[in-house]
């Protein structure tokens, strides 16, 4: 058993204090090895960071833990935008390790959150197994390849041709690219609403990112005189025996519309000197896999994306709309928010939906981390049943709400954070 790091001399958790921000962000960049940031990005990130909304343990003056949350607003099915938590710069000194450092901070955190009312905490692992018993589950995956473009075709939707493209500097043109993002945001489970500053993250170009690639590039797309998408990326050229062998790296594109998203993508795959691009964190339904010419040569694969937590079970379900009728009582188990845990009444439909406590007989027994798993609509309660993690108590209530929790776009998150 791990010891009470908390209950020793000298030990302290609590709220981030501005005059701390260095010596916290220092423990935190040592627990992810060290290596050092640009002064470029270590001010934006401190620019960045809620104070109000971020953990130290500090002893005897030293911080040894880290924690933060961010104040997202997420996309869920039927387009509504909810307040979440976005957990981040968490960390422990490696001197600190299996002391109960990060259980205290996950447990002050969530209580934090749930004080906030915000009904959703999400994150990225940089370790899954950690958050797992935090109740945290991946509820999104990304979509990665790296396509022979020597070998692969792509054809694409009509109207690509009537699309104008032209580079520009990435920050000459920020402002038109978020609102192509911001008009994209309610369109997908899983986007986040980017607050002020939130965009500048898309212009970070450490050298230390690019492995011998070129300085970020844009190309931006426009119809009818109006920006309708763009893409940003890096191109590293090589040479071989044969001649060239460059690679494209994407970094991000995102499109107002089919035409002008093929555009892009074939813009993409023809850059010149190149016969590879490299794509990560994409949609799992992004549409270029369905238009090459071989899937095999682009050797696609899923990743774990975002991870989620209902931090507020009625709420949380309550906030999104489902596809096909559910009316179900749920019995949740949660050992760490116990709060959640107990049967709830889901009665909705495409148009809306009300959850709240009840006493009726269970319909469905699961975890809250199977409820944050399904919550987007990217994976299927049936699913989970047949891997033994949801339990069917009422015959029949396993497909309904299996197809009612389902959403017609894969989820997606659009960046890190």
């Amino acid at each position: 058993m791990a010891t009470d790091f908390l209950t020793g001399p000298g030990a302290e958790l609590r709220v981030l204090r501005p005059d701390d921000w260095d010596a916290w962000y220092d423990t935190l960049i040592r627990a992810f090895g060290g290596l050092p940031e640009s002064t470029k990005e270590r001010e934006l990130w401190n620019a960045l960071t809620e104070v109000d909304r971020s953990l130290g343990v500090w002893e005897d003056g030293a911080c040894v833990g880290t924690a933060g949350a961010f104040t997202f607003r997420l996309t869920v099915p039927g387009g509504a935008s909810v307040p979440a938590a976005g957990v981040t710069m968490v960390g422990v000194a490696g001197t600190h390790r299996r002391r109960g450092v990060l259980t205290s901070m996950m447990r002050r955190q969530l209580d934090d959150v749930r004080s906030w009312g915000e009904p959703l905490a999400v994150l990225t692992a940089s370790e899954p197994a950690i958050y797992g018993r935090f109740g945290y589950a991946a509820a999104t995956f990304g979509l990665r390849g790296e396509i022979d473009t020597s070998r692969v075709r792509l054809s694409v939707p009509a109207g690509a041709d009537d699309v104008r493209l032209r580079y520009a500097a990435p920050a000459d043109v920020l402002d038109v690219c978020e609102d192509v993002y911001a008009r994209l945001v309610p369109s997908r489970p899983g986007m986040l609403a980017r607050r002020p500053g939130w965009e500048r993250v898309g212009l970070l170009d450490p050298e230390s990112d690019r492995d011998g690639a070129s300085p970020l590039q844009c190309v931006v797309a426009e119809r009818d005189g109006e920006v309708a998408g763009y893409a940003r990326f890096r191109v590293k050229l090589g040479w071989g025996e044969t001649g060239h062998d460059g690679t494209v790296v994407l970094v991000d594109l995102a499109a107002l519309d089919p035409a002008t998203e093929g555009a892009l993508w074939r813009f993409l795959f023809g850059i010149d000197l190149t016969t590879t691009l490299i794509v990560r964190g994409r949609p799992a339904d992004d549409m270029w896999q369905y238009q090459v010419s071989d899937i095999r040569r682009c050797r696609a694969r899923l990743r774990d994306a975002l991870y989620l937590r209902l931090v507020d079970v009625g709420a949380a379900l309550q906030a999104r709309t489902y596809q096909a009728p559910v009316d179900v009582v749920f019995e949740v188990e949660d050992d760490f928010c116990p709060w959640n845990a107990g049967r709830w009444r889901l009665s909705g439909d495409a148009k809306g939906a009300s959850c709240s406590r009840t006493s009726d007989a269970a319909d469905l027994a699961l975890s809250v981390r199977e409820l944050g798993a399904a919550y987007l609509g990217g994976v299927s309660l049936k699913a989970l049943a047949a891997a033994g993690r949801v339990r069917e108590v009422r015959a029949g209530a396993l497909a309904e709400a299996a197809v009612g929790f389902g959403s017609a776009v894969a989820p997606w998150m659009p960046h890190g954070f």
